[in-house]
């Protein structure tokens, strides 16, 4: 495993680049590629520039995100599903092998069996392309109860459901964005944690929870620093992915109000004191 840096997920919005001096200085190993400023770079030099500023800079490329509109109409998601073997090739090419896509905890117009079925129909292609790349794809689900409340048909919000839809869509490539908040949003335990294998995780995200509120009055954008509160038994899940052989990215996505304000540097710099604290516990230092 590495520690990997999100950007968004701790509130920065700068350039790919400058972030990237920022990683070589603050510990983090890896960070997620920014795939529409990686093509422009390559436009305007190479891809083989592109990926020299990473491996000079001995960062590790962490994941991508899924550039295909899949939920949209027929003609926009074919449109988009056209253009993701290149995208697919040039993050192929950099060596970055991890993209993340979101299912909803529900829908407005689909009850449960048809949207199941959507998604299936409407991701399988997408795997399919992404795996003649070389590519696995994260499938990361949404796991408060508040962030359900407002749909009319209930649909997946747990690990083994989200499990059983990865083997629905059947192309081999296809695992968990393990999110330990969403892991715990769900009433998700450590036992069931306990019963994944490596194939079944692709990436992680880590965080903790805010102390004093009720798991179903959480909410999803208000979290907390990784091991701030221990509400969430991080230490023990990472000695878990140790001991299953995951050794991909491992990323804070904390949305905490304690990095509102900060610069970007202070945001990772914060971020990397709580990370490190628990990764020592872990072991994994």
């Amino acid at each position: 495993m590495f520690k990997n840096l999100m950007p968004f997920a701790l509130g920065i919005r700068a350039p790919m680049l400058d972030v990237l001096e920022l990683v070589k200085t603050t510990g983090f190993e890896g960070m997620d590629l920014s795939l529409g400023e990686a093509k422009q770079l390559a436009d305007e030099h190479s891809v083989a520039y592109v990926k020299s500023l990473f491996d000079e800079a001995g960062v590790k490329l962490g994941a991508w995100g899924m550039p295909v509109n899949w939920r949209a109409k027929d003609a926009e998601y074919q449109e988009h599903l056209a253009g993701l073997p290149e995208s697919a090739k040039l993050a192929a090419d950099l060596g970055c092998h991890q993209t993340i896509t979101a299912v909803m905890g529900g829908d407005n117009h689909r009850p449960f069996k048809e949207n199941w079925d959507f998604h299936v129909k409407r991701l399988r292609p997408a795997a399919e392309i992404l795996n003649d790349y070389g590519h696995s794809l994260a499938v990361e689900f949404i796991g408060p109860e508040k962030s359900r409340q407002a749909f009319k048909y209930g649909f997946l919000y747990t690990m083994d459901a989200t499990l059983a839809l990865c083997a629905a869509i059947g192309t081999g490539n296809v695992g968990l964005c393990f999110d330990v908040w969403h892991n715990y949003t769900s009433h998700t335990t450590l036992d069931d944690v306990k019963k994944l294998s490596k194939e079944d995780v692709v990436y992680v995200h880590i965080n903790d929870a805010p102390a004093g509120i009720e798991i179903a009055d959480q909410n999803d954008l208000l979290r907390a620093l990784p091991g701030e509160t221990g509400i969430i038994p991080l230490v023990e899940t990472l000695r878990f992915l140790d001991d299953i052989g995951y050794d991909g990215p491992v990323a804070p996505e904390p949305f905490s109000p304690k990095l509102k304000g900060l610069s970007a540097e202070e945001s990772i710099r914060t971020t990397m004191e709580t990370l490190d604290k628990v990764w020592k516990e872990a072991g994994l230092a």
